[in-house]
């Protein structure tokens, strides 16, 4: 089971879509290999489950998550395959009720301030901000520190390399999720190399943001 304080120590969270399980050995490897040690997969193809074990076999010392929850069923599908985290697009109340009593770390997905206060009140402390970009970006978390600074943000939608550093350094900001460290495309062409390099350059963003 993760802790938001393991999220935050590895700052950067690829957000990962895979289309075949023989490509998650290897990515886990790349993962690790450049100083990533959490992962969300997302619920989003028939490998993504599949894919959650094999990663755990091949690198038990990776966290990985799984994200694109949006049901109950989902919560237990992915438990029962080992998640160590969950992650969901939005929330529902049935979904918050679920992600509630999973016994793992869970972010539900929030684009507006009354969505983060529904679900504050429902237990949670820390949330996904999905799309960060197109739902306000870095002004909009800056905006909602004020009146809401217990809520933690995990943004994720739109956050490129370039954008990472600057939701680092927001106060209520403990990680990003990107899919640009191992995109779906770099999977299939198997370039592991590539990946192992995005990974390396997610982690050196983590390591400054604590400076």
């Amino acid at each position: 089971m993760a802790s938001i304080n393991e999220l935050k120590s590895a700052g950067v969270i690829p957000v990962i879509e895979l289309d075949r399980v023989e490509g998650a050995a290897p990515l886990a490897r790349a993962l690790l290999a450049g100083g990533l040690k959490v992962a969300e997969l997302t619920l989003r193809t028939q490998a993504a489950l599949p894919a959650l074990g094999a990663m755990r076999e091949v690198a038990p010392e990776l966290v990985v998550g799984m994200g694109s929850i949006r049901s109950a069923d989902d919560v237990k599908r992915s438990l029962d395959a080992g998640a160590a985290f969950l992650v969901s697009p939005g929330a529902s109340a049935a979904l918050l009720g679920a992600m509630k009593n999973s016994g793992v770390l869970a972010l539900p997905g929030v684009a507006t301030a009354s969505e983060a206060m529904t679900a504050a009140e429902a237990g949670f402390a820390a949330l996904k901000f999905f799309p960060a970009e197109s739902a306000g970006g870095v002004p909009f978390l800056k905006a909602l520190a004020g009146p809401l600074p217990e809520i933690l943000f995990c943004p994720t939608g739109g956050v490129g390399a370039e954008k990472a550093q600057e939701y680092l350094a927001l106060s209520n900001v403990f990680c990003v999720g990107g899919s640009w460290v191992a995109t779906r495309e770099m999977i299939r062409n198997g370039e592991w190399r590539a990946i192992e390099a995005n990974a390396r350059c997610a982690a050196a963003l983590a390591s400054r943001s604590e400076y």
